[in-house]
């Protein structure tokens, strides 16, 4: 069977999807939300407790779990992007985005010829050779995965919205990552996101975005917040595993015991 990535799918098909941040560093957290609903997780390398080898762990479980795995990574580097997917990251995801170079060298580095560099292994991802998709020849092999993989640069910073139209502009991205929290504090209105200067900026992006037939992903802490980026994003990443664990039971327990 040749890779198929199922966020990527829901959102040919104009469907949105849903997913959340994975930060409690658990492959079991992933194979529980498996009957959540939710169509993707984000495996935190910028912030949680990952090595490669956990991150491995929790693709595979993502995979078995009919989850998309995304990773964000850390920094721009060809080790770091082709380690995460020859493990099995199909969506990478890189903070920080502040010059087209950066952009330009995250697609030479995951997409594989003619729209990039990728070094070829058979790696986890690929059945270390023998699965289907690896034994059709490198060709179908290799042009599967230049559609199957995504490519999200994070828009979160003035600089990166300065070259919106170059970023989505670039011949292998597949759609950008606003993150609002980091892109208000870069317009010195940190969490105001009710700010002329932050909804200017946002819609900046959204409009580069939908010209440019990319995809638009973003984030929010709230259900609501989730709910009103529908209306311009295809996808929405939803709070995080440990904090929505924690508000849960918060809730519960003044259910459950009141002020006792």
């Amino acid at each position: 069977m040749p890779m198929k990535n199922v966020m990527k799918a829901k959102m040919e098909q104009g469907q949105k999807v849903l997913g959340t941040f994975i930060w409690m560093g658990n492959a079991s957290t992933i194979e529980a939300l498996g009957y959540s609903g939710l169509d993707f997780v984000i495996i935190d390398n910028e912030h949680g407790p990952y090595t490669i080898e956990n991150t491995q762990e929790m693709c595979r479980v993502a995979d078995l779990s009919q989850i998309t795995p995304c990773v964000r990574i850390t920094e721009v580097t060809r080790s770091n992007v082709l380690r995460q997917l020859d493990v099995g990251a199909e969506v990478i995801i890189v903070p920080d985005i502040k010059h087209i170079d950066e952009v330009r060298n995250l697609v030479r580095y995951a997409k594989y010829f003619p729209l990039g560099e990728r070094g070829l292994a058979f790696a986890r991802k690929a059945g270390y050779g023998y699965s289907d998709n690896a034994k059709a020849g490198l060709e179908i092999y290799t042009e599967n995965c230049n559609k199957e993989t995504l490519i999200f640069p994070q828009v979160e910073t003035t600089e990166s919205v300065d070259i919106i139209e170059e970023i989505v502009g670039t011949d292998g991205v597949d759609g950008v990552f606003v993150g609002p929290y980091d892109l208000s504090a870069s317009l010195g209105i940190p969490g105001d996101f009710e700010n002329p200067k932050f909804q200017e900026a946002l819609e900046k992006v959204c409009k580069a975005t939908k010209a440019a037939g990319k995809y638009l992903m973003i984030f929010s802490f709230s259900k609501d917040g989730c709910k009103d980026y529908l209306d311009c994003a295809d996808a929405v990443v939803y709070s995080s595993d440990v904090n929505i664990m924690v508000d849960s039971f918060q809730k519960d327990v003044k259910d459950i015991l009141g002020d006792n």
